[in-house]
């Protein structure tokens, strides 16, 4: 079993027939990733869905099951019979780097999550000794005799070509090759994105962005980021930084940023300039407490989390009268706060917000402070070539 081959002639019968194969696989691996079970098909089913005719599918799953990618179970006729992918089809796994956290889940080749496992980390740690930490969760998860197939990598940072350009937000990748460098440490294919992209993958595919072919999902958490997906589809930009919500500009003369400029969104609305709002009031307080402090009715508390909520709105007000998607969530740290943030971004983005686009929907995450991992799993699998040779 091994990936096809790429020298066959566009138009060849090979070439038709991996590509009827990739859609025969794809269809199993994403159309259910949150299934107890997985994906199951008919092969019927597979017929209509793929638009293959019902001879080809069934020579397909005969192949792909003599090679152990699928399994196939009996049913009523033969193309009446269960078709799913293998567990021998081999595994992925999701890493999903933070600023002061790293996660990472092995999951099957629908996207489905087998075992995930999350540490913290320190902000400043290099890219070798973070990498070296995540191929030794990745190990220690991975099921017995299982093969990794594909590694999904999120990161939180702007970067183009797998490479981060700037020290000031991930100081301990600037100017790596994240993507060779994980391969070489894994030893496997290694698919990398920003972990605000995966955030809005996971949503669109398996949470509060589902069933919308446009949506905004921005994660607040030490950083303001934003996923954009058009036509169903990650929009990443020319240079891969499409969605830096949080350096949008509001005062040249306001806080310092990490990134060097003034004024950025993420100076009021992150959790760090949550924290440094209530410092007075609340010392040392963590994100939590100011969270239940707001909820006893703390005005101070209430005070800052609605400010950063406006704050939130304003930018993404600037969004939607560029783009118009159909639904913005919120994910990332902030999200827990609920409606004590949603309800003042929704305030902010109708005042700056034209109609009727100011009343786009604002939806807290589905999928909380997971969405990211979710995402590299589900890039990972998707990703995933399992092919027989052409």
């Amino acid at each position: 079993m091994t990936p096809a081959r790429s020298d066959a002639a566009p138009g060849s019968t090979s070439s038709l027939r991996a590509a009827n194969q990739r859609r025969v696989l794809d269809a199993l691996r994403t159309a259910a990733p949150d299934g107890a079970d997985g994906t199951v098909f008919t092969q019927a089913e597979l017929a209509r869905t793929t638009g293959l005719a019902p001879a080809t599918v069934s020579n397909i799953v005969r192949d792909l099951g003599a090679a152990g990618l699928i399994d196939t179970e009996a049913g009523s006729g033969r193309r009446g019979s269960a078709v799913r992918l293998s567990p021998r089809a081999g595994v992925v796994a999701g890493i999903d780097f933070g600023h002061s956290h790293l996660a990472v889940a092995i999951g099957d080749l629908t996207g489905r999550i087998l075992a995930e496992e999350r540490r913290r980390i320190a902000p400043d740690i290099s890219h070798g000794e973070a990498l070296e930490m995540a191929v030794e969760m990745t190990q220690s998860l991975l099921p017995e005799g299982a093969t990794l197939r594909h590694v999904g990598l999120g990161l939180p940072a702007p970067m183009t070509a797998a490479v981060i350009q700037t020290a000031s937000i991930f100081p301990g990748w600037r100017g790596i090759d994240a993507r060779d460098t994980a391969v070489e440490a894994f030893g496997a294919p290694v698919k990398v994105d920003n972990d605000a992209n995966l955030a809005a993958l996971a949503e669109q595919r398996v949470g509060a962005g589902r069933g919308h072919d446009s949506s905004v999902c921005v994660k607040i958490s030490s950083g303001v980021g934003a996923g954009i997906i058009i036509n169903n589809a990650l929009f990443r930009g020319t240079a891969g930084s499409a969605g830096e919500l949080g350096h949008l500009t509001f005062d040249e003369q306001g806080p310092l940023c990490r990134c060097g400029s003034r004024g950025c969104l993420e100076t009021y609305t992150s959790v760090g300039a949550v924290q440094s709002m209530i410092a007075g009031q609340l010392p040392d307080a963590t994100l939590d407490e100011i969270v239940a402090a707001a909820r006893r009715g703390d005005v101070s508390a209430r005070r800052a989390l609605e400010d950063a909520g406006l704050h939130l709105g304003w930018g993404l007000a600037a969004i939607v009268n560029i783009l118009n998607p159909s639904v913005i969530v919120v994910g990332g740290e902030m999200a827990r706060a609920g409606d004590l943030l949603l309800e003042s971004v929704r305030i902010g983005l109708r005042r700056h917000a034209l109609d009727p686009v100011a009343l786009t929907p604002v939806e807290a995450s589905a999928l909380g402070e997971r969405a990211s991992l979710i995402g590299a799993v589900l890039l990972a699998a998707e990703s995933t070539e399992l092919l027989l040779d052409a």
